[in-house]
């Protein structure tokens, strides 16, 4: 294969696969903050989508307003689905949060479906449809700008969890009730982190419905964000990043070559056979905690 396809498809992986650390962001606050797996987080992802496009068409709000209106109109509701539905579960078992994390998201889905129907919709924040030249290789513009947007926010988050209230996080996920005990307000840190993961998904939202418009699909983006928060470690912001260049570079030059052979389908294939291999070789990611319990 051409050395100059290869660079490009490259590039290109790399820049959508920063994408994918948006989406995986979010998984990775929650369970950064609260140690709760959020299966939610593909449909919080297309509902912010959803509301920014609401924002912009039937209020008639130009893009820079309408998106961090639906920024904030995300974080009250990633408030408010923990205030409701998660406070409720305290001190259950934890496959309890995660089948409820479920259903939310098959709720989620089904009432956008109602709402706005199945006809995908398309999202321009100003981004021009031209490719960018770089020597012979063409950059997509959308996804260049995406990924810087994403770079930005994970470079935020990092300063975040280094800050007072990060560190607050941070400790609510060690050992909710050493945190109690200490005074700590742990339904606030983790209402704060739902909050916070619910205005990732808007962004990732809106960056993905500019580039592929907004609809249904946009759910399905679980599944990747989920293979690059598990590989990265789901604890971990910076490794998140990482996996998601990593997830991204392989899934490109990957269906470069084999898609010819299998006749399509080798992106989603390489999603899977990534986070089944990380689960069984290494199932706290390549930077994530190891945590050592006594038995």
């Amino acid at each position: 294969m051409d050395l100059l396809l290869v660079c490009e498809l490259a590039i290109g992986g790399a820049l959508t696969g920063l994408m994918y650390s948006l989406v995986a962001l979010g998984i990775v606050l929650i369970y950064k903050s609260s140690a709760v797996p959020n299966l939610a987080q593909g449909a919080l992802t297309m509902l912010g989508a959803f509301v920014v496009l609401a924002f912009s068409t039937r209020l008639g709000l130009p893009m820079w307003a309408a998106i961090p209106m639906g920024m904030v109109t995300m974080f009250m509701l990633g408030a408010g689905i923990e205030r409701v539905a998660l406070r409720r579960l305290a001190g259950q078992p934890i496959v309890m949060i995660v089948m409820m994390t479920l259903g939310l998201d098959i709720f989620i889905r089904g009432g956008s479906l109602a709402l706005w129907g199945a006809n995908t919709r398309p999202l321009s924040i100003g981004i021009s449809d031209a490719p960018l030249f770089l020597g012979p290789i063409l950059i997509n513009r959308t996804y260049l700008v995406g990924a810087a947007v994403a770079a930005a926010i994970f470079a935020a988050s990092l300063l975040f969890f280094k800050s007072r209230m990060g560190v607050v996080l941070r400790a609510i996920s060690d050992d909710y009730t050493a945190a109690w005990s200490v005074g700590i307000s742990v339904e606030r840190g983790v209402a704060l982190s739902w909050a916070l993961s619910s205005m990732a998904a808007t962004a990732a939202g809106v960056l993905w419905g500019s580039a592929q418009g907004v609809d249904q699909s946009l759910a399905l983006l679980l599944l990747k964000g989920v293979t690059v928060a598990v590989l990265g470690g789901l604890d971990s912001v910076g490794g998140a990043l990482v996996a998601g260049l990593l997830l991204g570079v392989l899934e490109g030059v990957a269906s470069a070559y084999f898609d010819t052979l299998l006749g399509g389908g080798t992106r989603d294939l390489v999603i899977s056979v990534t986070l089944i291999l990380t689960i069984m070789i290494r199932p706290h990611g390549l930077f994530g905690r190891k945590d050592i319990e006594r038995i």
